[in-house]
């Protein structure tokens, strides 16, 4: 039975927490007399229950179960993101040579002389050559002499060129003119004077080269 002075003390308890110490009042049995009306202390213990149900984290099927959506996610980009490189690595090689035919021939031009630019798939560079201008008044070597050391035209690594061809390389052929000529390349060549194939084993580029020095990239 809970006597009025029991009932003061438990009101009066420290934090509301519904626990007074029933000795404190005569005619009661020693020990803590616990208040078992609603009040905070049990809503304390909720939230602590909660906060204890928080902290236990993910389950092991639930972290399975991310772990193994990530790597079905991660296996259907992957070929996409390599198709990505490999397609950016294919356009980048073909606008190095198309850049390379260009500034060679303005450099004919400009100079008065011969030029040659050999494309080598072998070893995936190009290499310019040109007349040399001596003498007075100044004229045109008979010989070719290299300008320069080679420059690759891709560094990838994943890009042939005319592979499974007869012909591998390429040489073209600039006059002061501004005429184009060429020898090898891939044969027949339709669209202009000389034309090659670049490959990434996926997707082909062919580059047309005119008899005035147009270039033309085209993709199947």
């Amino acid at each position: 039975m809970i006597t009025d002075c029991a009932m003061r003390r438990l009101l009066t308890s420290p934090g509301g927490a519904g626990y007074a110490r029933a000795d404190a009042c005569p005619g009661l049995p020693g020990g803590m007399l616990k208040w078992q009306a609603n009040g905070p202390g049990p809503q304390r213990r909720n939230r602590a229950t909660g906060s204890r149900r928080s902290a236990a984290g993910f389950s092991l099927i639930e972290t399975v179960m991310v772990v193994a959506i990530a790597g079905v996610m991660l296996a259907i980009s992957l070929p996409i993101a390599t198709n990505i490189y490999q397609g950016y690595h294919l356009s980048a090689a073909s606008s190095a040579i198309a850049g390379a035919v260009q500034s060679t021939r303005y450099q004919a031009l400009m100079v008065g002389c011969l030029y040659t630019l050999t494309l080598t798939s072998g070893t995936t560079t190009y290499q310019v050559a040109a007349q040399a201008v001596s003498g007075a008044p100044p004229a045109c070597a008979t010989a070719f002499t290299n300008v320069g050391g080679a420059i690759p035209w891709s560094t990838s690594g994943d890009i042939s060129m005319n592979a499974g061809a007869a012909t591998t390389s390429l040489v073209l052929t600039f006059s002061p003119n501004g005429t184009v000529t060429a020898t090898g390349g891939l044969s027949p060549c339709t669209n202009g004077v000389g034309c090659l194939v670049l490959s990434n084993a996926k997707t082909t580029n062919t580059i047309y080269v005119s008899g005035v020095g147009n270039v033309t990239v085209t993709s199947p």
